[in-house]
């Protein structure tokens, strides 16, 4: 604890923070003393940023020793904010049984980029600022502003799962970060070629899983997680549908079969309906797409000289070849956010600058109109 100094007022005291700035610069608590019960009692006002001066914890000391002349009880001392390492034991039990890959990914960006920073802290000490730090530091070390935004998320749910539980009642400190801006749309699609020459290779595998799960996605356009958790009910050959019950947006959705999607669906619809489709070799859901897809990539010089990381190809780039397709033979935006499952048209209309150039056809014709050299048709 920093060194507290005397101020003007009796029985008042000041400390500069360690880590908390406000108005460029350092941060102050103020901290009054007063006997109660003839012992020495000190007490945390506040800090200069949340608007407290030395001559308002003067008048909260007068206060106090006000309260207890007249025989008034003084408040109770306020219990201590949990260590930040303590919430996460409780949260890290509770992603495993709740969230996707059993909470992996959360315990990866923890263990990584969050406990040695702030395990220790308690969830009253850790300041926008501290977050603030954090955010430039991992830019600084050339993490993506994706991954940032990833730890600046879990730290937000983190806290709200702590007041939902009755652990906390402070404020969230995210609320005071701004969260980096993010640049990772990916550009890059598969031609027809590479297309075929990925699944020829899939299907050279030893299992077929691999290479169906991608027939799969760039068929349909399904996401990775959204495969692994079809089950034999959601399979409806007799009008050709595929169900996805539990996709990214919460939004149940369709997706159609196509021959060759219904026929490797046929073959691997389980016996018991309730089961998933595609399952690893001890029968339990698949979690993962196995690195071998990785391997093949790079056998292949997919990403070959690849070094900004929204041009490399990854099982996601299916999904995206799926939407370039559509998008290459003319499909309209509403079609594609349709088929893709997105809630507005604002995520399929990055896939617009494919779309054939109908504006230029259009502009075109609105010319030779004008100029007298086309017919225009008028609907009566």
């Amino acid at each position: 604890m920093a060194t507290r100094e005397r101020t003007k007022y009796p029985g008042v005291y000041q400390r500069e923070s360690a880590d908390r700035l406000f108005k460029g610069k350092t941060d102050i608590c103020f901290d009054v003393t007063f006997k109660f019960e003839g012992k020495k009692v000190w007490e945390k006002i506040g800090w200069l940023s949340e608007g407290y001066t030395a001559k308002l914890a003067s008048d909260i000391r007068a206060e106090r020793m006000r309260s207890m002349r007249h025989g008034e009880e003084l408040p109770r001392e306020k219990k201590k904010a949990p260590r930040l390492s303590d919430v996460w034991a409780k949260y890290e039990a509770w992603a495993r049984a709740n969230k996707a890959r059993g909470g992996r990914d959360d315990t990866y960006l923890y263990n990584n980029h969050l406990k040695d920073r702030f395990s220790d802290k308690r969830l009253d000490g850790v300041s926008p600022f501290d977050l603030e730090r954090m955010k430039n530091d991992l830019l600084k070390n050339d993490y993506s502003p994706a991954t940032v935004k990833h730890c600046l998320v879990l730290i937000r749910q983190i806290y709200n799962k702590s007041m939902a539980w009755g652990l906390y009642q402070g404020g969230n400190p995210v609320r005071g970060v701004k969260m980096p801006t993010l640049q990772n749309q990916r550009t890059r699609f598969l031609s027809h070629e590479e297309a075929s020459e990925l699944l020829e290779r899939l299907k050279a595998m030893r299992t077929l899983d691999l290479h169906d799960m991608a027939l799969l996605s760039l068929y349909t356009g399904l996401r990775a997680g959204e495969i692994f958790n079809l089950r034999g009910y959601d399979l409806d050959f007799q009008n050709d549908i595929i169900r996805i019950t539990d996709p990214k947006n919460k939004t149940t959705r369709h997706a159609y079969m196509t021959g060759t999607i219904k026929d490797m669906l046929q073959s691997r619809t389980p016996e018991n309906p309730a089961d998933f489709v595609f399952r690893d070799t001890n029968g339990k859901k698949i979690v993962s797409i196995s690195h071998s897809f990785r391997r093949i990539i790079g056998e292949l010089g997919f990403n070959d000289g690849i070094t900004d990381r929204r041009q490399a190809v990854t099982f996601h780039s299916l999904r995206h070849t799926f939407a370039s397709w559509l998008a290459i033979q003319g499909e309209s935006i509403i079609t594609l956010k349709d088929m893709l499952g997105h809630k507005s048209t604002a995520m399929a209309e990055r896939y617009a600058h494919l779309v054939p150039d109908h504006k230029r056809r259009a502009a075109v014709r609105l010319e030779a109109t004008f100029n007298g050299k086309a017919e225009v048709e008028v609907v009566k």
